[in-house]
C-alpha cells in the first residue's frame, strides 16, 4: 500500500483499497462550513434551544447550564426579546428540539444568534461563546415583565377554598 499526500485525506471521494488497488466509493461534495462560509451567514449563526436552559430538564433531557442558573420553562419569545434587548442579531425558526418528547406549540422555537462578524470578530463583545449568551438569557429572564407581574385573580381564587366545610368530629 502507497502511502498518500495529506491533501488527499480532504478530498471530496471515498476511497477504499481492496489488494492494493484503489476503488471510489462515491463521490461527495466537502461540507466544512467554517473553511467556505461566512461567519455572517445564518446558517453559521450559533442555535439556541429553550432547553438549553430550562431548570426543569436534566442535562440528559437537553440543559446545558447549571440548575441553579437556569430558568423554570423558558419560551423562544423570552428568549429572542432578550437577546434582542441586547443588540444581537436574532433569527427566529420554527423548530422543535430532537431530544423534547412533548410536540406541544409552547416547546416549538429554534433562535439562531449570530456570535461573529464577517471578518471573524465578535458581533457583541459581551458575548463570546454560546455559554456566555446562554448564561445571560438565564440571568435576564426572570428579570422581564411578564416574569415579575402579578395575577390578582390567583390569590382570590386561593382564600376561597378557605372557608369551606369543616371536618365532621366521630360520635362516640
Amino acid at each position: 500500500m502507497r502511502e498518500e499526500p495529506i491533501s488527499s485525506i480532504f478530498s471530496s471521494s471515498v476511497s477504499v483499497f481492496v489488494d492494493n488497488t484503489r476503488t471510489v466509493l462515491w463521490n461527495l461534495p466537502v461540507k466544512m462550513a467554517h473553511l467556505n462560509k461566512s461567519p455572517a451567514d445564518k446558517e453559521r449563526f450559533i442555535c439556541i434551544y429553550p432547553a438549553f436552559i430550562n431548570s426543569k430538564k436534566t442535562i440528559a433531557e437537553g440543559r446545558r447550564i447549571p440548575v441553579d442558573k437556569a430558568v423554570e420553562n423558558p419560551t423562544y419569545v423570552e428568549i429572542r426579546d432578550v437577546l434582542t434587548a441586547a443588540g444581537a442579531n436574532v433569527v427566529v425558526e420554527n423548530k422543535l428540539y430532537p431530544r423534547e418528547w412533548n410536540r406541544d406549540v409552547q416547546f416549538r422555537g429554534r433562535i439562531r444568534v449570530q456570535l461573529k462578524k464577517e471578518d471573524g470578530s465578535l458581533y457583541l463583545e459581551q458575548f463570546k461563546s454560546r455559554k456566555d449568551i446562554m448564561l445571560y438569557v438565564a440571568e435576564t429572564i426572570p428579570k422581564l415583565k411578564t416574569r415579575t407581574q402579578k395575577t390578582g385573580g390567583g390569590d382570590q381564587n386561593a382564600q376561597q377554598g378557605e372557608g369551606g366545610k369543616k371536618g365532621k368530629k366521630k360520635k362516640k
